[in-house]
């Protein structure tokens, strides 16, 4: 797999989910067989943050709540890693108030519309989608208060650019706060080589000890595990990705066996130093 048919296939599929209003799955239904808002919920969003933003911005796409721990002041600018249809971009919006500002960027063109329509569906005059790929941010250097990403990092070829431009574009003192799939121990490598893994946030994720490298690479300091958990993605026996994976990857069910433990959802912070 090359950068340019990984970048494609992320793109057109995550395309297909916004025209669908679906996460990865059947219609309504998360990886792993939940509707979008109580997956949600088991990702550590509330119910009353699920009910502040508007219909159609949660699509059950993301692996943690890079907001639950990250401390945002009014005023402040944030933007929003592969933001999808906003669910974050709408959180983080209500915390900066009418004063601040949020950023969303992602590839995809139809999310980048499905934020724009669902921003003006719940009024929200602070926030702002833009087309562009996270290797190569829209946004200007030292302007940005708060980086966030969710789930969208492992899908990017190229992680070391991704946290080098969210660098670039941190003020001083900036934070990142992130919530991504990261490995424990190797895949199979039949896994690995399957593209379909690959859109399923699995086969691009990084060894865990190598995402927090790439991290402090970028001159970030103060880089912090806040939590991680078990990702059980290989116990999704109802999603189509499962079903890809073995009947049209060529994989058999030993290899998904295989990754099990392999798989875990992390969340983490860091800073840019006040001085650089």
């Amino acid at each position: 797999m090359n950068r340019d048919s990984i970048k494609k296939a992320v793109r057109d599929r995550y395309g297909e989910i916004s025209k669908n209003m679906n996460s990865c799955c059947p219609p309504q239904a998360s990886c792993c067989g939940d509707s979008a808002p109580p997956l949600s919920r088991n990702l550590g969003y509330s119910d009353e943050e699920l009910k502040g933003i508007p219909q159609g911005a949660d699509l059950g796409l993301g692996c943690g709540n890079p907001l639950a721990l990250a401390s945002i002041n009014k005023g402040e600018t944030v933007l929003d890693l592969g933001s999808g249809a906003g669910i974050d971009c709408f959180l983080a919006a209500a915390r900066v108030g009418p004063e601040g500002k949020v950023i969303g960027v992602d590839m995809t063109p139809e999310m980048i519309e499905k934020g724009r329509q669902n921003a003006a569906k719940g009024n929200f005059s602070n926030i702002e989608f833009r087309l562009g790929e996270i290797e190569n941010l829209p946004v200007a250097d030292n302007s940005v208060d708060l980086v966030i990403s969710n789930c969208v990092i492992n899908l990017s070829p190229d992680k070391e650019r991704v946290f080098k431009e969210s660098f670039r574009v941190l003020k001083p003192g900036g934070r990142l706060m992130v919530s991504d799939i990261v490995l424990e121990k190797e895949l199979p490598q039949r896994v690995k080589n399957s593209i379909d893994a690959y859109i399923g946030c699995i086969a691009g994720a990084l060894q865990k000890e190598d995402y927090l490298e790439a991290v402090k690479k970028a001159g970030f300091i103060d880089v912090n595990i806040l939590g991680e958990q078990p990702f059980p993605w290989e116990s999704c026996v109802n999603d189509p990705l499962f079903n890809t994976l073995i009947n049209e990857a060529g994989l058999q069910k030993d290899d998904l066996a295989g990754t099990a433990g392999s798989v875990i959802s992390l969340s983490l912070s860091a800073q840019k130093p006040d001085t650089v």
